[in-house]
């Protein structure tokens, strides 16, 4: 607990930087915001800091939510018809592992679910939407994380993480793979299908009575790569598990697909690359290349940010730091002909399975190894807790010189949104904003955790932590809604130009006079968001909906065009 003292200078430090911090803002906004949020309704699962509420997908036709519910491995299903007052229709569940994601389409919903253990295959189950029958299961990878349909409905595509239990004798270290799961239909199929048709009806027809779907299934592993790591780590691809193949190594985190269905990005997040997913032909699926994202120069102007949770300020300013996007979900859209992938750069390393852990405090390391001097100068200065001495970085894959010394500080995430071509050429990133922005707008509990409402007081460790991206179309005009897991809330920006991408505003529904875990509900560590365009609404107007996984809600805005 910080004494009175220290709230003071605090306090004194924070009224000094708004007006500035607010000029900077300010400058960002280099169009009027052309969009606004309100909160209509919301629904409270009654559960907190339990991940009560992730996942969330909307169903058109019934005007339903399909919420993952992590803390009981279920999956909440929520009436929209009345988005001011949300209501539990039935919850579904299966025996087994955690519920981890769910993807709607066509009135078919698909929710992936990890084994117990987590290291055994995982399934992937398809229910009826509109009854809430379950239709069908199919074995998939190694702890499923992530799903999505294609555009069309002919597939589904299954991020299969693959986590280890840990690295050492007698440890599983499954592969990461991509399964892709094939629902086309053939004309034979067709015939005799009443119109309109019973929603599974096609599905049931392919696949017959008994819904067999596992020959429909088609897992890709990184196996072929496995000859090739250390070409892949010359490319700055991050493979670093004590022991591990190239395959046991990476672990796909999420997938986003390209508008045309014939291929897509599957990130893999700990490795800070993007395998490219060729679908072109769905009875062969493949890896064709993987793209490593690169770091972000943190000593370059607009790339800013505030590295210490001890110096009592807020303190947004250049470090001798590279940050590691490793995006954890990712969008795609198209623009004049052209695909682009909007990527959140979360960060993540592998604490839970390393022995003594991936990330250290600069002041250790400054310590053993070392860092060069030669690089970054008076050490002794940088290592104090009110420099870098409390940032945590990785030294997993930084570079050394011949004693062993770090030529190169890495921090996990990059705390920013990002924009990249097909090529895996950077377009736009968002830089310092996020951190200049929530500290104009929420000054005294600037870079707060989502379990508590301090301020700085994830300063040292990736900051407002952006998790979930989500894209929608008003009026011609594509907008990104980025949420951020730790202070909470979501930016948006307007990306229609991908090379000029405009902040447009900042929403967070948090209350901070609330404890964050208290009784009482307060939105609080967003992680999964959906939007819903004005011809899929229950109101006919555009809807965000963002799933709340500390606080257990699940609230829905209108989205508003502002002429």
């Amino acid at each position: 607990m910080k004494n009175s003292k220290l709230i003071l200078l605090a306090a004194a430090a924070i009224a000094a930087a708004v007006p500035a911090l607010a000029a900077h803002a300010q400058g960002l906004r280099r169009e009027p915001a052309r969009i606004t949020l309100t909160a209509l309704g919301s629904y409270d699962s009654g559960l907190r800091d339990e991940s009560a509420a992730e996942i969330v997908a909307h169903d058109p036709r019934e005007q339903r939510l399909f919420i993952i519910n992590a803390a009981q491995s279920s999956i909440d299903v929520l009436d929209i018809a009345n988005p001011a007052q949300p209501a539990l229709v039935r919850t579904l569940s299966e025996e087994g592992g955690d519920a981890n994601s769910v993807a709607v389409h066509d009135g078919l919903v698909a929710v992936a679910f990890a084994a117990d253990p987590k290291t055994d295959p995982g399934q992937v189950v398809f229910y009826d939407a509109r009854t809430l029958e379950r239709l069908a299961a199919v074995t998939v990878g190694a702890l499923p994380d992530m799903l999505t349909f294609t555009p069309n409905g002919n597939a589904v595509l299954v991020a299969n993480e693959g986590e280890t239990d840990g690295y050492g004798e007698g440890l599983a270290d499954p592969e990461g793979s991509v399964s892709v799961i094939d629902l086309r239909l053939t004309r034979n199929c067709l015939v005799g299908l009443p119109r309109p048709r019973p929603v599974g009806g096609m599905l049931r027809c392919l696949l017959g009575r008994d819904l067999n779907m596992d020959a429909r299934v088609r897992t890709i592993d990184f196996r072929a790569f496995n000859d090739q790591k250390a070409a892949l780590l010359a490319q700055g691809v991050r493979i670093y598990g004590p022991g591990a193949t190239v395959a046991q190594d990476l672990e796909p985190e999420y997938i986003s697909v390209a508008a045309d269905g014939r291929s897509a990005w599957v990130v893999l997040q700990e490795a800070n690359a993007a395998a490219v997913l060729d679908l072109s032909n769905l009875s062969a699926p493949s890896v064709t290349r993987i793209i490593p994202f690169g770091a972000k120069d943190h000593s370059l102007p607009g790339n800013e940010f505030d590295a210490s949770d001890r110096d009592n300020a807020i303190n947004i300013r250049n470090w001798p730091v590279k940050g590691l996007y490793q995006p954890d979900a990712i969008a795609s859209y198209r623009v004049r002909g052209r695909t682009y992938y909007i990527t959140a750069n979360e960060g993540d390393d592998r604490n839970d399975f390393i022995v003594g852990e991936e990330t250290r405090r600069v002041s250790a390391l400054a310590t053993s190894p070392g860092l060069d001097p030669a690089v970054f100068g008076d050490i002794t200065a940088l290592r104090n807790n009110a420099a870098l001495g409390r940032l945590t970085v990785t030294a997993a894959t930084s570079a050394r010189n011949a004693l062993g010394q770090l030529t190169e500080l890495e921090v996990i995430g990059a705390r920013s949104f990002s924009i990249f071509n097909e090529a895996g050429s950077l377009v736009f990133d968002s830089g310092s904003d996020f951190e200049r922005i929530t500290a104009e707008r929420y000054p005294l509990n600037f870079n707060a955790s989502n379990d508590n409402n301090n301020f700085d007081d994830r300063s040292d460790n990736k900051g407002p932590e952006p998790e979930g991206v989500v894209l929608g179309t008003v009026r011609g005009r594509t907008f990104a809604f980025i949420g951020l897991e730790r202070i909470g809330g979501v930016m948006i920006y307007d990306i229609t130009d991908p090379a000029s991408a405009t902040f447009v505003d900042y929403v967070n529904n948090r209350d901070f006079t609330l404890s964050p875990t208290g009784a009482a509900p307060t939105d609080n560590g967003p992680e999964g968001l959906a939007f819903i365009e004005a011809k899929d609404s229950p109101t006919r107007q555009p809807l965000l909906v963002i799933g709340n996984e500390v606080s257990g809600t699940t609230t829905i805005y209108s989205v508003d065009l502002v002429d």
